[in-house]
């Protein structure tokens, strides 16, 4: 495949997501999908999505391992694992705007009452986490959007940023492994989608970089601002797209 207009605007893409997702620890999948959308089909978009997805987990966690909060991370994953394949069953029959608009109004709900009240809601222990972890498998074996419902609990248990950064990586790492594994079962990899996971993972790695090195200027006293004005831009652009793809 030669480097035409639609394959420098999916690396385009891929780039501004992988930036940050580095930086802050999510956000690379819902800010792709719907871009992705515009210039490529739905089912070549969800595995290469997840496929850079497993390749910047992957790449963060080499360095920074040592930050994860096991105990959360595995009740997480155990839950999804369950989730993950009622997903893939969604992926080819639920209606996705109707889900995508849901999803849209919880994250500004739940991040717009976090910046007006940000101490009122705290967890304190790992009991939720199983709730948290199947509708993150739910959401993302079907559409990728898996780091929702985690960044919610990360959130809620107050760690400081490079926890939450590293403890989000584990999670989309073992998750995002099982994802794209059952888009290869299902037929999803084709020689499009594997040509462009090739060609972009040079500014893949830039862009692990580059958000590497912004996430160090965060200041920790409002690394939760930044958390909650990010998933209220994810949730307008998912309220958009979904009236676009509906």
């Amino acid at each position: 495949m030669t480097l035409d207009w639609l394959s420098l605007a999916v690396l385009a893409v891929l780039f501004f997501s992988t930036l940050v997702r580095s930086a802050v620890g999510f956000g690379d999948a819902l800010i792709a999908m719907p871009l992705l959308a515009i210039v490529v089909d739905l089912k070549t978009a969800t595995p290469l999505v997840a496929l850079v997805a497993v390749t910047i987990s992957a790449s963060i966690l080499l360095r920074h391992w040592r930050s994860v909060q096991f105990a959360s991370a595995w009740r997480l994953i155990l839950a999804s694992l369950v989730g993950i394949p009622l997903g893939l069953l969604m992926l080819k029959g639920f209606h996705e705007q109707y889900l995508k608009g849901l999803l849209a109004i919880l994250l500004i709900g739940f991040a717009a009452y976090s910046l007006w009240q940000p101490r009122l809601l705290r967890l304190k222990t790992e009991r939720t986490s199983f709730l948290f972890g199947f509708v993150a498998g739910v959401l993302g074996g079907a559409y990728n959007y898996n780091g929702p419902a985690v960044v919610i609990y990360s959130a809620l248990r107050r760690w400081p940023p490079e926890t939450f950064r590293a403890t989000l990586q584990s999670y989309l790492l073992v998750t995002g492994l099982l994802i794209t594994a059952g888009h290869g079962v299902g037929g999803l990899w084709n020689y499009r989608v594997l040509t462009l996971y090739a060609i972009s993972l040079p500014v893949v790695f830039f862009g692990v970089y580059l958000g590497g090195l912004l996430h160090k200027r965060f200041p920790k006293e409002t690394f939760d601002r930044y958390v909650y004005m990010l998933l209220i831009a994810i949730g307008i652009m998912l309220l958009v797209s979904g009236v676009a793809w509906g």
